[in-house]
């Protein structure tokens, strides 16, 4: 099957992603610590404009589901636009950049645009081997369906997809929106993907992930967010091949796909599939590894690029194994301007 452009679906929360090296002073300051990841509150404010004016910044388009598609895009390289992208920014100089960023990626990004929130942002404090991550979500929380998705001109570009991803931190913005896609895909027998994103999903956002699950074609999660979900769906079991088969046991609305779980473990074997079999993942050399952040954004990005090229399962595993091991060689979600891919 030729892939065509916008035949990949995204929704998600966009950040302007701002990174700079700086010094302890600085971590110390806004109380940081050098390896975390943390949403930002009122006294992370004047954090995003102080590390504009004193440090060395680069600007990337980010957000954990544009990672993703920017990632297959990358990956696929012809056509452009393959990838669509929706969420909402500001009417902002950061919006603007994001723009530019989006475009400069190939990934064909609309985006819900309004002034009442500032276009999110998300720093990465670099010292040394470690990134701290502050995540200001502002207008990415500020997503509307009606005022958005319903549009004809959008829903047309939802229409053309053939695979649909969304990461499970959506879910803390706009459930209504996530339905409307997944019951789309599932009505039409397209694909339909989501993203476990993190244990506080799977903990106090669990009643919108399983109003959504029964939608879900393919499941993505890290090891420690498997283990959360089993935990708080009873499973009564740590074994991830374990985890992997009751959630895909869990209802399934389309009865023409069976659901596909695929369960990373860092360096150890991924755990995937119908048959939920193990694939090992690249060797590297600790010392190549420069940030494991956009580690999964990447894995799940390489996978997103194989499905919408109708790949086989094991082929889909190993561009995602190739993309993460890329990623991981290089500070942020960046990658070289060609895959070496076969």
């Amino acid at each position: 099957m030729k892939t065509v452009a916008n035949s990949l679906f995204g929704m998600g929360n966009p950040l302007l992603d701002i990174s700079a090296v700086v010094d302890k002073d600085f971590l110390d300051k806004y109380s940081l610590k050098p390896n975390d990841q943390i949403l930002a509150e009122d006294k992370h404010k004047a954090l995003f404009d102080e590390l504009v004016k004193k440090f060395k910044v680069e600007y990337h388009a980010g957000g954990a589901t544009q990672n993703s598609i920017k990632i297959a895009q990358w990956m696929i390289q012809e056509p452009h636009n393959v990838g669509t992208f929706f969420g909402c920014i500001g009417k902002d100089k950061f919006g603007e950049i994001l723009k530019q960023k989006a475009k400069e990626t190939h990934v064909d990004a609309h985006y819900y645009e309004q002034d009442e929130e500032p276009t999110g942002t998300c720093a990465a404090c670099i010292t040394g081997d470690n990134r701290s991550l502050v995540a200001n979500l502002a207008a990415a929380n500020c997503y509307k369906k009606e005022k958005h998705l319903d549009l004809e001109e959008n829903w047309k570009l939802v229409e053309k997809a053939r695979v649909y991803y969304i990461a499970g931190f959506f879910l803390t913005v706009s459930v209504e929106s996530i339905l409307k896609v997944a019951k789309h895909a599932s009505e039409n027998n397209k694909l339909f993907c989501m993203n476990l994103s993190a244990p506080f999903i799977c903990q106090f956002f669990k009643d919108s992930l399983m109003q959504v699950m029964p939608y879900i074609d393919v499941l993505f999660g890290n090891e420690t967010e498997a283990t959360a979900f089993a935990k708080e769906q009873d499973f009564e079991t740590e074994d991830i091949q374990e985890i992997a088969k009751k959630a895909q046991a869990l209802p399934k609305v389309n009865k023409k796909r069976q659901r596909i779980v695929v369960f990373t473990q860092g360096k150890d074997d991924t755990v995937m599939g119908d048959k939920i079999e193990t694939f090992p993942v690249l060797k590297i050399d600790p010392k190549d590894i420069v940030d494991t952040n956009g580690a999964g954004d990447a894995f799940v990005g390489g996978f997103l690029s194989g499905l919408v090229q109708e790949k086989p399962l094991d082929q889909c595993v190993k561009a995602a194994h190739y993309s993460a091991n890329v990623i991981i060689r290089r500070a942020g979600c960046t990658f070289p301007e060609k895959p070496d891919f076969k």
